[in-house]
């Protein structure tokens, strides 16, 4: 993998460089501040293997770290968004659930394979967006639980498909699924491993809004534009205090509030919004 692209724009500004990374199984490039994340295997459904994990890490930890990125979206090429694990690849032998492999031998597959993805994500500050562009089964459907919203194509299939294969939900999707829609409606996806349609995400919750097909990445890259050219630290703070708050005493929640709130003072950013305000304008907020 390499830099194929790279084009310098004046700093200060979300749109700083605009840089495509050469993959395998991704298509990832940066540009007005967003990084787009796009899963590369169309002819599997987007289906992950050992390369296209590796490369998904990857990309995530080079968003992490790229200062010029600002939002990330994650969606996927042809048909589909992704649909797992490669079950062909499973049932040749070559993937993480090798029948022949002892419990000893397979106790830490997961952790060696899928689960630096979930890891990662976990500590993301930055804003990460799914656009589900087709089936998001399986796997794919906790990869898509992981973003932090999803917008969907009104072709969007959605489906815990574990117990159709005698499987549970095993890259995080039994911690972040419940998360997003309850308990109950979780448990009713994850025992009957049924399909559903993006009204039924939107009904439930599940995603924040469906578009049809040739409208989804656009519209989601204008959400993320918006997140892009805003307060980075405030907005990434508060990601953190949303998230962290879910294991917090309500005083423990104030306490990380008031520690949050005093950094977010500290920025430049938090002087340019009132004086926009003062002004009449637009903020032109630098990210620091």
């Amino acid at each position: 993998m390499g830099l194929v692209a790279i084009s310098t724009k004046p700093m200060g500004s979300p749109a700083a460089t605009i840089v495509a990374v050469a993959y395998e199984h991704l298509q990832y490039d940066v540009e007005d501040g967003i990084a787009t994340i796009t899963l590369n295997r169309p002819e599997r459904l987007n289906a992950f293997d050992d390369l296209m994990l590796t490369e998904w890490l990857d990309a995530i930890q080079r968003s992490d770290t790229n200062e010029d990125v600002r939002a990330i979206i994650l969606t996927g090429a042809g048909r589909g968004f992704c649909s797992g694990m490669d079950v062909a690849h499973e049932v040749g032998g070559e993937g993480v659930l090798r029948s022949e492999d002892t419990v000893a031998m397979r106790r830490h597959s997961l952790r060696n394979s899928v689960h630096p993805i979930p890891r990662a994500l976990i500590q993301l500050e930055k804003p990460y967006i799914a656009a589900v562009n087709g089936a998001a089964v399986g796997a794919g459907m906790d990869m898509a639980s992981m973003a932090d919203m999803r917008f969907a194509s009104d072709r969007a299939r959605f489906g815990m498909a574990y117990v159709r294969m005698g499987l549970i939900p095993g890259d995080g999707g039994a911690w972040s699924l419940p998360r997003i829609v309850g308990t109950a409606k979780a448990l009713e996806l994850i025992w009957s491993g049924e399909l559903f349609d993006a009204e039924e995400a939107l009904r439930i919750g599940y995603v924040t809004a469906v578009f049809p097909p040739d409208e989804l990445l656009d519209r989601t890259r204008d959400f993320a534009l918006k997140l892009a050219k805003g307060p980075a630290t405030a907005i990434q703070l508060a990601k953190k205090l949303v998230y962290r708050s879910a294991q917090l005493t309500f005083d423990e929640h104030l306490d990380f509030a008031q520690m949050a709130m005093t950094l977010a003072q500290s920025t430049e950013d938090a002087r340019e919004g009132p004086r926009a305000f003062t002004e009449k304008r637009e903020p032109k907020f630098r990210g620091f």
